[in-house]
């Protein structure tokens, strides 16, 4: 019998590191310790393992626990973002890198070599099934793959880190919103300068009124993803190492072809694997103007740029949603809009922000311009907050930064929250996804019902909302 209680204690204390926080472990516990000559060795353990079951994704404490006190961490894609994703969620001390998964094993040389201990593999499937034991993972992968691996992910269980834009299409993204609610997931979006001090600080000033209530916010992005030229029309070799048929994905099946027309870098300007300037730049740079604003879904969006081709985004957008009103605008409606390429606000909106003073005579390549009832503030992307006008003069109190990777894998051991879950970075994607639509619609405005997820007055945009998957593919 002390033989039998002995046993009982090791492996009492084992799985104590295992499922810590689990009601049912506890009370087991209790009851053996209290009763050690009612209970055998063996009937313990199995009524244990009946707990654990039941319970391995019940609480977001479970998920953190790993059996070394480590939360294992894996990555979809080992390099581009997600080298940088991955660089930024290693430094955290309570983290081990074990895995890894990249359609293209040339690419996977660096990783190697930072965690040589860690497994790789090119099929996510793969790793999913075979990676038991882990606890967070980034999705940082080309955007047409981003719900099928992040969804994925949470039917494990898993806590998600995903990159902007959260999904490739409209629904993808409600749906991987509402999954990730249910799983009561800790998840972020990869949108890292929401953590940053100047955005916080820009939200803050923004909200505290130091520009009044605001009347309108033009907001740009330099960058070009985008190619109206003509396909080529060849087929490349598919180089060693790479899986192409991996890497099309959800996406219908097509010829390779090399020199970067797809991989490893041009895929955002292709329609079905990326979402164009908008849909990279949009997601950071709109953040700071829906944050502020509390905004929610747009009743109406209007393209007056090009349209993409058959193959590409077009550069050069002009994209105007109009949102309801909020407790911080101006209107019983706010009007946002975005710009990319060599577009820009009107002259008169470019002239409340160039006062004329040293340092403050062009616009930054990419960022806002927040026109307020009494003032106007600019804000890079990246940079300080600027007030102009009746504004100029009003103190700016920095707000302090967080760590926007760190602060996942905090929320992840039940140490505080993430700032960009999905129940935040769902509803903001959708809003710069609606303008990807809006733009194979030039001069059209499209109305809008968020909760039926439809276009209600140009049906032919509804097809646009969700995308057919490949055989075998199916989210």
């Amino acid at each position: 019998m002390g033989a039998d209680i002995c046993g009982v204690r090791r492996d009492v204390q084992v799985v104590f590191r295992i499922i810590a926080l689990v009601k049912i472990r506890c009370a087991i516990y209790e009851f053996a310790m209290r009763h050690p000559h009612l209970i055998k060795r063996r009937t313990f353990l199995q009524q244990l393992a009946a707990g654990l079951a039941v319970a391995p994704f019940v609480t977001t404490g479970l998920r953190a626990q790993s059996p070394n006190g480590k939360i294992h961490h894996a990555t979809f894609g080992a390099n581009g973002m997600a080298m940088s994703d991955l660089t930024n969620i290693s430094k955290h001390p309570a983290v081990e890198i074990v895995a890894a998964a990249d359609v293209d094993l040339n690419r996977a040389a660096q990783f190697r070599k930072m965690f040589p201990n860690a497994r790789v593999y090119q099929d996510f499937r793969e790793l999913l099934e075979k990676e038991r034991d882990l606890q967070t993972v980034n999705v940082s992968t080309p955007d047409h793959m981003h719900a099928r691996i992040g969804i994925a992910a949470l039917n494990r269980g898993l806590n998600v880190y995903g990159q902007k834009p959260l999904t490739h299409d409209l629904a993808e993204t409600r749906r991987i919103t509402e999954l990730a609610r249910a799983k009561k997931a800790v998840t972020q979006m990869g949108i890292q300068i929401h953590s940053n001090k100047e955005y916080r600080t820009a939200v803050k000033l923004v909200q505290d009124g130091a520009i009044g209530k605001v009347r309108e916010v033009h907001t740009w992005s330099s960058k070009t993803w985008g190619d109206l030229g003509t396909e080529p029309q060849r087929t490349d070799p598919i180089p060693e190492g790479f899986n192409w048929d991996l890497w099309l994905g959800v996406c219908p099946e097509r010829r390779f072809i090399g020199q970067g027309w797809y991989h490893p870098a041009n895929w955002r300007k292709r329609l079905d694997f990326g979402t164009g300037t908008f849909g990279d730049m949009g997601c950071h740079i709109y953040d700071p103007v829906f944050n502020a604003l509390a905004l929610t879904a747009p009743l109406s969006v209007r393209s007056e740029g090009a349209a993409p081709n058959d193959h590409s985004w077009a550069t050069n957008a002009l994209c105007r949603y109009v949102f309801p009103g909020t407790p911080y605008t101006a209107g019983e409606t706010v009007e946002v809009t975005w710009y990319d390429g060599v577009q820009r606000p009107p002259a008169d909106i470019q002239a409340l922000a160039l006062d004329g003073t040293p340092g403050n005579d062009k616009l930054p390549d990419q960022g806002s311009i927040f026109r307020g009832t009494h003032g106007v503030m600019v804000l890079p992307h990246v940079g300080m907050p600027k007030l102009l006008g009746e504004a100029k003069g009003h103190p700016i109190a920095e707000v302090e930064g967080a760590n926007h990777w760190h602060q996942f894998i905090d929320a992840a051991r039940g140490q505080g929250k993430t700032s960009a879950n999905f129940d935040y970075a769902g509803p903001l994607t959708e809003a710069v996804l609606l303008g990807s639509v809006a733009s194979r619609f030039p001069n059209q405005t499209l109305a809008w019902n968020a909760a039926a997820l439809k276009f209600t007055n140009v049906a032919e945009a509804n097809q646009y909302v969700r995308r057919a998957y490949r055989h075998g593919w199916e989210i």
